[in-house]
């Protein structure tokens, strides 16, 4: 076989990366479970149909179909998506099993999703992403907006990561002030801000005038509102300092008040009401959410979500939610490109058990199956070579300990400082710090 030609946009990582990639995951699990939020997966593929019936997304859709059609197989085949994010995956599975929940109903979902995007630093067409969402019949109060950010930050401050703000706007903050400055397609002006950071603002102006059907003038007070940016509900004196009154728009305020001054109560710092922020999906309808970190600002967000309250619906009953995903695999790939994690061994592997001879291997397999009924990640070395060699090989992988089994009792010795002592495999463990790789920053010694 030839050797095989890379597949940009679909990462792989090393085993020293995805141990921290399942560290992450696990934190991030954990954080999830503590906002009483119970786990959820669905399939990797929806209708065409579903997929594409709301935002611009057509472009980065993944096709399924085989390779050879079957006239006698399963109907609508040739119509099916992997799909592009949890969050329409998440709206069918509510719609399809709405009488066996419980609403409210909290979930969160860590799954694969892929997205025909062109491959970059921190952009991939095959990419983990954890979603947290909420639920509910009919009506969502406004309060869950506020408690996205809060389950957002405690996940990662939890994790070996730097800084994170997360900015926050309100949808109806700018429908309502475009039509109160006479502008009927506010989709497409929505669409036009949300690019504001890929073409600026004479970009935008000239999208606002061919999309949106904006004058001048109307271009200039939308640039205006999406300049304004506060770490506190001040934002509301800017917004009102426009000169533009809708009731839609005074909803909108007071909704970003409340998520703002919430998340200041939490942890000061986290939120930023940052009026610029729109997101490209034409599904929200309230809150939005982006999230970006302290020094890696200019990747742009690595979670993002948002209010929706017509996603789900089944002729009269709505099924409003609120949503934020983080990008696991976007936020991974930036730090791992920037060589700022790390972890303290390449291997679970705490303990390497020696082979004094290959007749003995069996006492060394007794031992082994001893420490892993106590919980201590074991392997047996694959040789009984001397005992140098054997030692070698566990520093070569970073394992921290070798036991020695002896007719006369076991030691085990710590092979980093040196120090050796008598030990059961029945009774002895290691230092919790050495049971399980660390991970941290870079430099930090995990």
């Amino acid at each position: 076989m030839s050797k095989p030609t890379p597949i940009s946009g679909f990462p792989e990582w090393t085993p020293a990366q995805r141990m921290i990639e399942q560290f992450v995951l696990d934190r991030i699990r954990a954080t999830f479970e503590l906002y009483g939020c119970a786990p959820l997966e669905t399939r990797s593929v929806e209708p065409l149909d579903q997929l594409l019936r709301k935002g611009e997304t057509s472009k980065e859709v993944y096709l399924l179909r085989r390779l050879q059609a079957d006239a006698d197989g399963p109907a609508g085949d040739d119509a099916l998506g992997l799909h592009f994010d949890l969050t329409v995956p998440f709206a069918r599975y509510v719609l399809e099993n709405a009488g066996k929940l419980q609403f409210p109903f909290r979930r969160y979902q860590i799954q694969k999703v892929w997205r025909g995007e062109r491959p970059q630093e921190g952009r991939y067409r095959e990419f983990l992403q954890a979603d947290i969402d909420i639920v509910d019949r009919d009506t969502l109060p406004a309060h869950y907006e506020a408690e996205m950010p809060l389950v957002i930050g405690d996940a990662l401050r939890s994790l070996p990561i730097p800084p994170v703000r997360i900015q926050v706007n309100n949808r109806k903050i700018c429908e309502g002030f475009y039509r109160g400055i006479g502008l009927t397609d506010t989709e497409a002006a929505l669409r036009a801000v949300d690019k504001l950071d890929k073409i600026g603002p004479a970009g935008v102006t000239e999208l606002l005038a061919s999309t949106a059907g904006a004058s001048d003038a109307q271009a200039k007070a939308v640039l205006s509102l999406a300049e304004i940016s506060a770490p506190d509900a001040s934002f509301a004196d800017a917004v009102r300092g426009l000169g533009v009154s809708d009731p839609l728009l005074d909803e909108g305020v007071a909704e970003l008040a409340a998520v703002v001054e919430t998340a200041a109560a939490h942890a000061p710092g986290l939120c930023v009401a940052d009026l610029r922020i729109a997101r490209g999906l034409d599904y929200y309808t309230g809150t939005v959410y982006e999230t970006q970190m302290v020094g890696y600002e200019r990747f742009g967000s690595i979670c993002s979500g948002g209010r929706y309250d017509n996603l789900a619906s089944s002729g009269n009953v709505r099924f409003p939610g609120v949503g934020i995903s983080i990008g696991v695999t976007r936020l991974l790939g930036l730090l791992f490109g920037a060589e700022a994690l790390s972890v303290s061994r390449s291997v679970p592997t705490c303990v390497l058990v020696a082979v004094t001879a290959e007749e003995d291997r069996a006492a060394s397999d007794a031992v082994a199956a001893a420490l892993r009924s106590r919980g201590v990640p074991t392997e047996v070395s694959p040789s009984a070579a001397k005992f140098g060699k054997q030692i070698r090989y566990a520093e070569r992988r970073g394992i921290p300990y070798v036991w020695f089994p002896g007719a006369d009792g076991d030691e085990v010795k710590d092979i980093r400082s040196g120090d050796q002592v008598a030990a059961s495999a029945g009774e002895w463990m290691p230092p919790r710090a050495d049971l399980k790789p660390l991970v941290g920053p870079a430099g930090t010694g995990a």
